[in-house]
């Protein structure tokens, strides 16, 4: 067996030919493993010997991919799940000399002495819950795939691509045609690069509806878009086929288009509209990209700085604010309330107070922030494992995490 010092070998006991979102679990672990930087390769059982160290994994079971790859960095090591106080072991992560006996015991379930040799993990002992990049409190899951149970686990997997912290129209309104869009995205090959750039076709378009003082159907166009922007992500998740060129193609998105809305919003108004709001169009616009620049500014030096995690994961304020915060979708809302008053005008300033108004409690809340790392030592947030038994019975923890104990 010809190999590489990069390669990392797998070894499968059992499968299924179920696919959840269009991906077998044994094809799932082969691009977690392959996006995380390792270079997986599936071996014959007949040649586990030839191998310096192999992972073996249950074929027939959907697993987080944190666990996949947590047990790729960590040898000597066996992952099991309780089924009804039955302990059942899924995957593990072995020398040579003991992966055909841990194989044939993950298969069969037989007691042998070569599992004392392992350091026995579960998907709780692992602390593994805070998902800085999702913020969010989730616990690792492994779960059982069959025919029966595809849809049930292709919702907890679309569950679990879902940020926990965002604006209250990606929270509560998306999630359902989203989870209906992705599938449909699956079932006819569409890429999340292609969704994300008609979403920079809708952008163009709706800015340029914007500057036209064409509101109602920019609107459209900019509702369209925010809808697509929560469609790709979840797609790359569920069907792990994120890459860097999307994640800062889409992200670049993000971060540019929402001022430049809001000027070509200004460029719309007409003489009389822009004179009726008592205050220089200039002024307002230059507030808006200024107050967004700096409130941007503000979670930047909060995570680089202080927490090495969002701000908006620091403590249950900062999350409900975070449902309202002057970013697109709530600013979007508001422009939208104002064209259906016939009042595009006060739109603008509504969005451009409310950024303002953003931007300061975001600095009042980095200031506050530095002073108690000061104080009390390393900031922690409170969807961590540290942190959420003081909030667990919270309604900002059912909210968050749709849980009431830990």
């Amino acid at each position: 067996m010809n190999a590489s010092a990069m390669d990392l070998f797998l070894c499968f006991v059992g499968k299924t030919t179920v696919r959840i979102w269009g991906l077998t679990p044994r094809r799932r672990i082969f691009r977690v493993l392959s996006a995380a930087g390792f270079h997986p390769v599936e071996v014959d059982p007949a040649d586990l010997r030839e191998c310096a160290a192999v992972l073996l994994f249950r074929g027939d079971y959907l697993i987080d991919d944190r666990l996949v790859k947590q047990l790729a960095r960590t040898r000597d090591t066996m992952l099991q799940i309780d089924d009804g106080g039955r302990s059942i072991p899924v995957a593990a992560h072995v020398s040579a000399g003991l992966a055909t006996r841990i194989s044939e015991y993950i298969e069969t379930g037989a007691e042998d002495p070569s599992i004392r040799e392992l350091r026995i993990e579960t998907p709780e002992s692992l602390s593994l819950s805070f998902q800085a990049g999702l913020l969010k409190f989730d616990p690792p899951f492994v779960l059982q795939v069959s025919a029966e149970r595809r849809h049930a686990l292709e919702r907890r997997l679309f569950d679990w691509s879902y940020k926990g912290v965002t604006d209250v129209i990606t929270k509560w309104v998306w999630p359902v045609p989203a989870r209906w869009t992705v599938g449909c995205c699956v079932r006819w090959g569409i890429r999340p690069n292609h969704v994300t750039a008609a979403g920079l076709v809708l952008v163009v378009l709706a800015g340029g509806l914007f500057a036209c003082g064409q509101y109602g159907w920019g609107l459209v166009a900019g509702w369209l878009m925010t809808f697509l922007d929560t469609v790709d992500g979840k797609l790359a998740r569920v069907t792990v086929a994120s890459s860097r060129f999307g994640h800062y193609f889409d992200h670049l998105i993000d971060l540019i288009h929402p001022p430049v809305w809001y000027m070509l919003w200004g460029i719309g108004l007409t003489t009389d509209q822009g004179g009726s709001m008592g205050v220089s169009m200039t002024a307002l616009l230059w507030l808006i990209v200024v107050g967004y620049a700096s409130g941007r500014l503000a979670e930047g030096l909060f995570q680089w700085v202080l927490g090495q995690f969002g701000i908006f994961c620091w403590r249950p304020v900062d999350s409900f604010f975070r449902l309202v915060t002057a970013r697109r979708n709530p600013n979007l809302f508001l422009l939208t309330v104002s064209v259906l008053a016939g009042r595009p005008e006060i739109g603008l300033l509504s969005v451009a107070v409310w950024t303002v108004v953003t931007s300061l409690f975001l600095w009042m809340r980095l200031v506050w922030a530095a002073g108690t790392r000061i104080r009390r030592g390393p900031l922690v947030s409170w969807f961590t494992d540290a942190d959420r038994h003081r909030y667990d019975r919270t309604l900002a923890w059912r909210l968050f995490t749709g849980r009431t104990t830990g």
